[in-house]
């Protein structure tokens, strides 16, 4: 059976400290895409803000706002001008001293669709998110929207091939991952490239598993540590989107403002899963070790 594409965007940029230059670069960007037809448009992580994560600095939990809240009333109200569903990340403050890195859908005619609020945290030199955020607890589950069901997860969840999969068995017809991530400058030309690749190609691994398309948006730019201590963050933009081939459909550069609209088969995951029916193999009956954190190889005796 014959379906409509879906048109959707990416829109990457850098982000500085105004909260209102980078929202406004968000809009342009969003303005852009419902022009060149998008029904669905994907915003970076935190977009709003610089990464602030780079230090642990009790300052910055005045960045942190409600859901409902300023932003998600100015996205709505543009949500519902141009008829767009709009996935933006934000620094959601939930009650004192409660705070979270959430991701809202706001449906086209600018109401909250739905909240995820992404579940691994890391902490990692110039990446210390548990000082700042609790894991979510809404868990792996899609929203449901006019233009899907979205399987919206969160930079780091990029790398757990689990929160994939339970979005896809949750019914999801897309996968997204608003992001931030980018490369240590104090880093040679062969490791960027590395990590570069291995994130592209983890992604795409997700697509191919779970038989969906994938969208990821991340920003551009560099951003210095504020304590000096790094050499600072250079986010490597490469905004893409995969088919659930793995196929690359889209991608974005790696140093600038982009905006990155890309036409989406919504009838190939059913097609796909025809011939690769991965769903329907799974030995869920032999997976109950996946609920350990390690599996020893020698564990010790009853009574031991």
């Amino acid at each position: 059976m014959a379906t409509e594409p879906l048109i959707t965007a990416l829109v990457q940029h850098p982000c500085g400290e105004s909260v209102e230059e980078n929202l406004a670069r968000s809009e342009r960007g969003i303005r852009h895409a419902a022009h060149e037809g998008a029904a669905l448009v994907l915003l970076q992580e935190l977009h709003t803000t610089p990464y602030f994560c780079q230090t642990e600095e009790v300052r910055h939990f005045d960045r942190a706002e409600p859901v409902p809240g300023p932003t998600t009333e100015r996205l709505g109200r543009l949500a519902a001008e141009l008829g767009v569903v709009i996935v933006a990340s934000l620094f959601e403050r939930r009650g004192p001293g409660l705070h979270h890195n959430t991701a809202v859908v706001l449906e086209r005619d600018g109401h909250i669709a739905g909240l995820y609020r992404k579940m691994h945290i890391p902490d990692d030199p110039g990446f210390h998110e548990k000082f700042y955020f609790a894991p979510g607890d809404l868990g792996f589950r899609p929203v449901e929207t006019s233009v899907g069901r979205l399987g919206v997860l969160v930079c780091w969840d990029q790398w757990f091939p689990e929160a994939a999969r339970l979005m896809a068995l949750a019914g999801a017809d897309l996968l997204l991952y608003p992001t931030a991530i980018g490369w240590d400058p104090r880093d040679d030309e062969e490791e960027q490239r590395r990590q570069f690749e291995a994130w592209q190609i983890v992604q795409r691994g997700h697509a191919v598993a779970n038989g969906l398309p994938l969208l990821c948006c991340n920003r551009s730019g560099f951003e210095p540590d504020p304590s000096g201590c790094t050499a600072g963050i250079r986010f490597w933009g490469g905004s893409f989107a995969s088919g659930p081939q793995g196929e690359m459909l889209a991608e974005a550069c790696n140093d600038s403002e982009e905006t990155l609209v890309v036409s989406i088969d919504t009838g190939r995951s059913s097609a796909v899963r025809r011939i690769w029916p991965f769903l329907r193999d799974r030995r869920v009956d032999a997976y109950g070790d996946i609920r350990h954190l390690w599996i020893d190889p020698h564990p010790p005796a009853e009574g031991d």
